[in-house]
């Protein structure tokens, strides 16, 4: 699991100065949903898969760059664009 605390996903322990990390929740309609996350890297091809907590939250820890994040939750997909920055959290919200 992500480790979601109240609030969003904890970040105790990383030093963010040094990772580049995407995190963020899969919504349908303002209600958290449960299900797969997939990393796919600037062409498209598979790199990692997360499942999400309770609260739909993932995180990744990846290379800086342009990657797509793919929700995977019962009914749908959903497919969302982020560039990651090493030293930045990027902050996603997946609606499907």
């Amino acid at each position: 699991m992500c480790g979601a605390t109240t609030g969003g996903l904890s970040r105790e322990g990383i030093d963010v100065s040094k990772e580049t990390i995407i995190e963020g929740t899969i919504q349908r309609d303002g209600t958290p949903v449960t299900g797969y996350v997939r990393l796919l890297n600037a062409d498209g091809e598979f790199t990692a898969e997360v499942p999400t907590s309770a609260t739909g939250a993932f995180r990744f820890f990846a290379a800086p760059g342009s990657w797509t994040l793919r929700a995977l939750v019962p009914g749908g997909s959903a497919d969302r664009a982020v560039v990651a920055t090493q030293g930045e959290v990027a902050e996603v919200l997946i609606s499907v």
